[in-house]
């Protein structure tokens, strides 16, 4: 990283800092977040059990519209779909949606990719092809990326997709009921940030927001560790480090709502071997998390932007807004969670 660089990410940090520390106002878009259960088309693989069974659970608790559900059916679940193949499926979820959806929930763990492309971001903003011919390359830039759009197909004709697990029932109505119970936000939390001692997933710490920056009205405190591991925390509504593995994920207490995820190149492969899935961090408690499903290289822009997703976050955004508005380069990462948690809609 050059000095100019340097110079300018920490202008950035501050900048947002004293942003999120003084709440914002950019006029009538600044207002709380209007996403609701109107607005998610919840997408349904008629051909797996867990994902209608999973997906009728999300309806209920929810309420998601009737009109609102969409069903496909996807034999076998590959991991990964080939661009025929995925062409046909976009298809199909596209006509059966309506203008009021800004939102696409998958309620399935496979397909995750699409050849280099995760599912959620090819759903969003289309296949695309160019970073397949180099996945080190630098990403296509968001138009999303850190936007004031409370609706986002209305001013970008774009639909945020998540990715909702569903190979444990259980496991899927456990992170369900913690989005729901999200709603009712929450008194005390922290934003945990952790500079890890591997300096290569590192490359987004610079963006880590400052110990004791002020949230005023949210209850958050902000903790930024120089650590490989946090033990034994009760109180986690952010968690972002830089790691292939992160460890002592049982010692935590993740908070309804709470967003967690790992900088490393294939967190996103749900079923890879070779690194920390991000489906571990909801195993463990989160609500919504964030990894590439191919080898980005370690540009931060790939990856959630700390400052971004919090301030995004404490202002009422939801977790599917937040998580989108913090990627500049979304291509590869794979989103999933439960959208619609929002711990700081009301406060």
């Amino acid at each position: 990283m050059t000095k100019k660089t340097g110079f300018l990410a920490l202008l950035f940090t501050l900048l947002l800092s004293n942003v999120i520390a003084a709440g914002f106002d950019n006029g009538p878009s600044s207002k709380k977040s209007v996403l609701g259960p109107e607005n998610v088309a919840l997408v349904i693989n008629d051909a797996d059990a867990n994902s209608v069974k999973v997906g009728e659970y999300y309806r209920v608790s929810r309420g998601i519209p009737t009109k609102n559900i969409v069903h496909v059916r996807i034999p076998d679940a590959p991991r990964k779909l080939s661009l025929s193949e995925f062409t046909r499926l976009k298809w199909e979820i596209e006509a059966q949606l309506n203008s009021d959806e800004q939102v696409i929930l998958l309620a399935w763990t496979a397909p995750y990719a699409v050849e280099c492309n995760s599912i959620t971001s090819a759903l969003t903003f289309g296949y695309d092809a160019e970073q397949c011919k180099n996945t080190c390359a630098p990403g296509k830039p968001s138009p999303y990326f850190n936007s004031a759009s409370k609706k986002p197909f209305d001013d970008y004709g774009i639909r945020l997709a998540m990715l909702l697990p569903t190979d444990s029932v259980s496991n899927a109505k456990a992170l369900i009921d913690r989005g729901v119970q999200s709603d009712a936000g929450v008194f005390r939390s922290t934003a945990y940030y952790l500079s890890t001692s591997d300096a290569a997933r590192n490359s987004r710490a610079q963006f880590f927001p400052p110990t004791g920056l002020s949230i005023p009205s949210s209850g958050m405190a902000v903790l930024n560790l120089k650590s490989d591991k946090l033990i034994g925390a009760r109180d986690v509504m952010i968690y972002q480090t830089g790691l292939a593995w992160v460890d002592e994920l049982d010692s935590l207490n993740f908070l309804p709502g709470a967003l967690a995820d790992h900088l490393t190149s294939v967190g996103g492969d749900l079923y890879g071997k070779g690194q920390m899935s991000i489906l571990r961090w909801l195993d463990a408690g989160a609500t919504a998390s964030y990894g590439t499903v191919s080898e980005p290289c370690n540009y931060w822009q790939k990856f959630p932007n700390p400052a971004v997703m919090l301030k995004w976050y404490v202002n009422g955004a939801t977790a599917v807004e937040a998580y989108w508005k913090s990627v500049a380069w979304p291509a590869q990462g794979l989103f999933v969670g439960e959208p619609l948690a929002a711990p700081y809609a009301h406060q």
